[in-house]
């Protein structure tokens, strides 16, 4: 039985299940209608949590000398992208005692190094790998062998909203799950599902990375910045997860490039920058402003903007650029506490129109240098 978990507002969220355990059940019930039942409408399937299931077959067919069968991912109450897919296994028979899992279509293929899967390899993670082939070896008889195919109907569309892109993952989605079970509303994964994008930097020789908040930072930053690709990449709302796992990584400097309605929170310590966790944008360039002596007018009309891109419009049209220089340098400065200064942070600002607001000294020298 699946778990459920109260939130503070006293409402219960419905977990669900991975795509790892979709793929391990979908496994194991074709398998079995390999070898033995005819008329199979439910598989259980165990998960690394230690959490058995009892899930529906979408599908489920034999012909001689091989059989399919698919399960529906069912995400809980997690607004997981791939939730309500097919997870579909089609196996075959091998010689006695091989058992092989291979990628199919929507599945896709590891282009670049750095990942925990080798270079054209199936995008099917380590974790739902052993979960698939336990799975798989507890219906195969002794005296058989069969080969696993994995595959997404869609699976190649869907993964345009996903990480894949980046991390040099095509064709499709990976199939994942370190425990089987998808906590809903799990920030905590989805902070582990960013982090390597750092290790496929560092696998491809980069050591000067540029953190940005989302996809418009990146396309932004590959259109300005003397950078590689790979060096960019995406930080969501975690920038000081991120930072952490850079200084981890060893990476030596870290540029945060990105919108300044993100950065302005990071220039007042905050290291998780989406709107329900902290706020503090108005307050900052008020504080900012202040400390160069700017008239008591500025002030309260910083304090009455909606929001940054407003303020810096404002401070542009009135010549305070050193408001945003002062905000920038103060980023990059907060940035390196939060990591104890394991590594070097610069600091690039920008309008939603992807224009330079400003940069601190260090982000100068890099790019000036």
């Amino acid at each position: 039985m699946l778990p459920t978990f109260k939130q503070a507002d006293g409402k219960v969220l419905r977990a669900g299940y991975t795509t790892g355990t979709c793929a391990a059940a979908a496994a194991a019930a074709a398998v079995r209608l390999l070898y033995s039942d005819n008329d199979l409408t439910e598989v259980e399937v165990s998960t690394p949590a230690g959490i058995t299931l009892v899930l529906p077959l979408a599908q489920a067919e034999r012909q001689e000398g091989w059989a399919c069968a698919a399960v529906k991912k069912d995400a809980g109450d997690d607004p997981d992208v791939t939730h309500n897919v097919l997870v579909v296994a089609k196996v075959k028979e091998l010689p006695v005692g091989e058992v092989e899992i291979c990628g199919g279509e929507g599945v896709g293929r590891v282009t670049k190094p750095g990942l925990a899967l080798p270079v054209g390899e199936a995008a099917i993670n380590p974790g739902p790998r052993a979960q698939i082939l336990a799975a798989v070896k507890s219906v195969l008889p002794q005296d058989k062998g069969v080969s696993i195919t994995i595959e997404v109907p869609g699976g190649k569309e869907l993964a345009q909203r996903t990480l894949n892109p980046q991390l040099g993952i095509v064709g499709g989605i990976s199939i994942l799950g370190t425990t089987g079970i998808v906590e809903p509303m799990s920030s905590d994964a989805f902070r582990r599902s960013l982090s390597p994008q750092i290790d496929v930097a560092l696998a491809a020789g980069c050591r000067r990375l540029v953190l940005t908040p989302g996809k418009m930072g990146k396309k932004n930053a590959l259109k300005s910045l003397p950078v590689a690709e790979d060096a960019v990449v995406v930080t969501s709302n975690f920038i000081g997860y991120m930072l952490r796992a850079c200084a981890a990584k060893n990476v030596e400097e870290v540029l945060l490039y990105g919108h300044i309605g993100k950065l302005v929170k990071v220039a007042a310590g905050i290291a998780e920058t989406h709107s329900a966790v902290a706020d503090a944008r108005r307050e900052t360039l008020v504080a900012h402003a202040a400390l160069l002596k700017l008239p008591h007018g500025v002030l309260t009309d910083l304090m009455q903007h909606n929001t940054a891109e407003e303020s810096a419009a404002y401070l542009l049209e009135h010549r305070y650029v050193n408001v945003l220089q002062a905000v920038a340098e103060a980023a990059a400065r907060r940035a390196e506490i939060m990591v104890k200064e394991k590594l070097r942070v610069g600091c690039i600002m920008l309008n939603l129109a992807g224009d330079e607001l400003a940069r601190d000294s260090l982000a100068a020298r890099w790019l000036e240098g």
